[in-house]
């Protein structure tokens, strides 16, 4: 398990060993953090590995309008294969429904995103869709 490099007092990402980068936020979105958390994200895709992201926004402020223009930005490289959030409000459900649209639209890719209740439904959500990535590329790949 690894910080991936970025830890502050607000915002945590981490690599758990069964391979999903929990993310949590505490307070507002910046566009710092959003490219901070990105940045972090982009290092494990570039590693080879599935991207299955499990996002903690029970805590989440709001996301600031620069923040939303680096999310649209900084997608085009980054690959991001399941998001699950936990926590969202209907507001923040929203806002990241049209992102993830957007996103889709922008890159042409998919963007697999769910909302849970729990994390032990997302963190399900997230090995099914790890498994389902695998099933697709086939044994030896």
């Amino acid at each position: 398990m690894s910080d991936l490099g970025l830890k502050d007092a607000s915002s945590d990402v981490r690599d758990d060993p069964d391979g999903i980068v929990r993310v949590v936020i505490h307070g507002e979105v910046s566009e710092d953090r959003v490219r901070a958390v990105l940045g972090a994200i982009r290092r494990v895709a570039e590693s080879g590995r599935d991207v299955l992201v499990l996002a903690d926004a029970r805590h989440m402020g709001p996301i600031s309008a620069s923040a939303r223009k680096a999310v649209t930005e900084e997608v085009r490289s980054t690959r991001v294969d399941a998001v699950a959030m936990i926590g969202a409000s209907f507001s923040m459900r929203v806002i990241v429904a049209l992102l993830a649209k957007g996103v889709q639209m922008i890159t042409g890719q998919p963007y697999p995103q769910q909302f849970f209740d729990t994390e032990a439904e997302a963190h399900t959500w997230l090995l099914a869709r790890r498994d389902a990535l695998r099933a697709g590329r086939g044994p030896g790949t």
